[in-house]
C-alpha cells in the first residue's frame, strides 16, 4: 500500500470567488454594460459610461435604501459601492452592499462633455439628487432612506428617464433574500454602526441612519413572526393552562 495519502474526492477551490460574489458582479456588469443611445451623448454606447447621473439602491423588499450622485462615471461610482473598493457609506456601515437587490439610475447625457468644475453642472446634479431622494422618500414604507446626509434643494427639476434593474439572479436571491439571513445581517450592520457612533464624534445624520436601520429591522422581524403568531399564542395558552 502506498504511503501517500489520497486526495479528497472533492477539493475546495481556493482561487475563484464565492458564487454569490461572482454572480453579483456579473449582474452588475450586465446592468452597466447594457447598450444606450442618446443624441446628447453620441459617443456613449453603454449605460455605465455616462459621466453624470444619480443612482439608487433597493433591497429585497424593493425598498429604497441609498441615493447618490456621480460626476465621474456611473460604472466607477456604483462599482466602488458594491465591490471591494470602499466608500464612506460602506465604511461607516450606512450601506450594506449585501442588501442591494436592484439599482436605478437617472443619467444626464447632456452634460457628458462638461467639466465637473462647471457651476451649472454641480448645481443641477445637486438638485437632481435631491429630487430623486424626495421621490424615493414618498415610495418608502418607512418614509426614509439610509443616507447620512440628506440632499436638499428648493429648486425643482424634472427627472430624466430612469433605468432600473435587478442585479442578482434567482439563486442569489434565494441565498441572500431569506428573511432570517437578512435579519441576522441587518442586526450585525446595526451593531457595527452603533459602535462607530460610540467611538467617534458624529453628526446627527448618522444617528438618524441608526434609527432607520432599527425600524427596518423591527419591521422585518414582525413580518417574519406573523406566520408563527397564532401557533405561538396557542403555545402560550397551553403553557398557562398547565400552570
Amino acid at each position: 500500500m502506498s504511503s501517500k495519502s489520497k486526495a479528497p474526492a472533492t477539493s475546495v477551490n481556493t482561487i475563484s470567488t464565492p458564487y454569490e460574489t461572482s454572480a453579483l458582479r456579473k449582474g452588475l456588469r450586465s446592468f452597466l454594460n447594457q447598450p444606450v443611445e442618446n443624441p446628447a451623448a453620441p459617443g456613449v454606447k453603454r449605460l455605465g459610461a455616462y459621466k453624470y447621473g444619480v443612482y439608487a439602491f433597493y433591497d429585497y423588499d424593493d425598498e429604497p435604501i441609498y441615493v447618490g450622485q456621480t460626476r465621474e462615471q456611473l460604472s466607477s461610482r456604483i462599482g466602488r459601492h458594491l465591490t471591494n473598493q470602499r466608500t464612506d457609506a460602506v465604511a461607516m456601515n450606512v450601506l450594506d452592499p449585501y442588501e442591494v437587490y436592484a439599482i436605478a439610475v437617472w443619467p444626464v447625457p447632456e452634460f457628458q462633455n462638461r467639466k465637473t468644475s462647471d457651476p451649472e453642472v454641480k448645481t443641477y446634479m445637486d438638485d437632481l439628487e435631491a429630487a430623486v431622494f424626495e421621490k424615493l422618500l414618498k415610495e418608502s414604507k418607512f418614509g426614509a432612506v439610509l443616507n447620512e446626509k440628506v440632499p436638499v434643494s428648493d429648486r425643482k427639476v424634472k427627472l430624466p428617464e430612469c433605468v432600473k434593474s435587478i442585479i442578482v439572479d434567482d439563486k442569489v436571491r434565494e441565498l441572500r433574500g431569506h428573511p432570517d439571513i437578512r435579519l441576522a445581517r441587518r442586526a450585525v450592520t446595526i451593531s457595527r454602526l452603533a459602535q462607530v457612533i460610540s467611538e467617534r464624534e458624529v453628526q446627527p445624520g448618522l444617528r438618524r441612519t441608526l434609527l432607520i436601520q432599527a425600524e427596518r429591522l423591527r419591521w422585518l422581524a414582525e413580518q417574519r413572526y406573523k406566520p408563527f403568531e397564532t401557533e405561538a399564542q396557542k403555545d402560550d395558552k397551553e403553557a398557562g393552562g398547565e400552570e
